[in-house]
């Protein structure tokens, strides 16, 4: 179907301020070795007979990954509750059928070599177009939309969430584990996906949607692109939705840190909405030095250290997490939301067990069983 960016304008026009719609990436594994399972479409043609489930689960590239999505919440706690209705009925269909999920940023083990692509237009296209950078991704996110009333608030909205894209990122790694070694990464996803495929990461700033609609007229006319998500930017206006999507973030090992972040991650977007009703200065840091804080988040999470890109000094990655939740506070009030993640990360925990002496198989299949017994739950502890 063409890309009709004028469609865009009209969706973005009607849109409403912090609707929410939640995007969770699972891995489908065996339930004896815990290897990457192709069981996707099984686990599709199954949930035929659960009408929920049916229009909750969508394909990503690989046939041992599969997605639950929430739907549109009229807020936060809505799209949380219909997220947490369809992940138990996800988990059920899984466990019916002998599959396990995992919800890591990466396999710490499997071999993308030997990982099967589903056979759709849209992945064809990806995997005929990128080669070996779209095989090579067999990575695991969420994903949070956000209403945006307006497309120059939403890009000027994605524009002052630039910086903050690190401390989300640090926030949430969860894959210190890649082919079956220690990277000594917090979030090698990050490294495989993030930093590998064309128009990722961390976008310009373009200040206007005038601007970002020049920016992909010349995609399209120059045969870049033939589909608006093959923008891959870690925060993108979604032309589809008239939503705001932040897709920096990596799985969740349990249902209460992918909710905590979720929440946090739409109270960044709110709060930047609220700063540009107000009038509150902005200036856009240097895309070079968003990325030394990318390249920190990837290397060491929240044990490292960022920096202050306005006191242009360097402070603890946990202090710059802070001053998040000091900026985010009067949006989280209105919200009812609290500060967001605080315990020891997925990767953090994950790094601990193997330093105390547990085997890469032993720490994978202790999130995998944090993982059932918190989606699995109705309301997760």
């Amino acid at each position: 179907m063409p890309i009709d960016l004028n469609r865009t304008e009209e969706i973005f026009a009607t849109s409403t301020d912090l609707t929410v719609g939640l995007e969770e990436e699972f891995a489908l594994l065996d339930a004896e070795t815990l290897d990457l399972a192709p069981r996707f479409e099984e686990l599709r043609d199954a949930a035929a007979q659960d009408p929920v489930l049916a229009e909750a689960i969508t394909g990503e590239l690989i046939s041992s990954e599969i997605e639950i999505i929430s739907g549109r919440g009229e807020d936060l706690h809505e799209a949380l509750a219909q997220q947490r209705d369809r992940r138990r009925r996800l988990f059920a269909l899984a466990a019916d059928h002998g599959v396990l999920l995992g919800s890591t940023g990466t396999h710490p083990w499997a071999d993308y070599r030997e990982q099967r692509n589903i056979d759709t237009d849209h992945y064809r296209r990806v995997v005929e177009g990128l080669g070996y950078v779209a095989r090579r991704n067999n990575t695991f996110s969420l994903h949070v939309h956000v209403g945006v009333r307006g497309a120059d608030r939403a890009v000027l909205a994605c524009d002052r969430l630039r910086p903050v894209l690190p401390l989300l990122l640090a926030v949430s790694a969860s894959s210190p584990f890649l082919e079956g070694r220690d990277t000594l990464l917090a979030s090698a996803r990050s490294q495989t996906f993030t930093k590998s495929f064309p128009r990722c990461g961390v976008p310009d700033a373009y200040g206007s949607w005038a601007a970002f609609r020049e920016y992909l007229d010349l995609l399209i006319s120059t045969h870049s692109i033939v589909e608006y998500t093959q923008v891959w930017w870690s925060v993108r206006p979604h032309a589809t939705f008239g939503t705001i999507e932040v897709r920096i973030a990596d799985a969740q090992i349990t249902a209460g840190e992918s909710d905590r972040l979720a929440a946090l991650i739409v109270a960044c977007v709110g709060q930047a909405l609220r700063d540009i009703d107000d009038g509150v200065p902005f200036v856009d840091p240097a895309p070079r030095l968003i990325e030394e804080n990318v390249w920190r988040a990837i290397r060491h999470g929240m044990d490292g250290r960022m920096i202050d890109l306005g006191r242009r000094e360097e402070i603890s990655t946990r202090a710059a997490v802070e001053d998040l939740w000091t900026w985010t506070e009067p949006l989280r009030d209105e919200l009812r939301i609290d500060a967001g993640p605080d315990a020891p990360n997925g990767a953090q925990r994950q790094r601990a067990a193997l330093l105390g002496g547990a085997a890469l198989h032993e720490v994978y299949a202790d999130t995998v069983r944090e993982t059932t017994t918190t989606y699995a739950q109705e309301v997760p502890a």
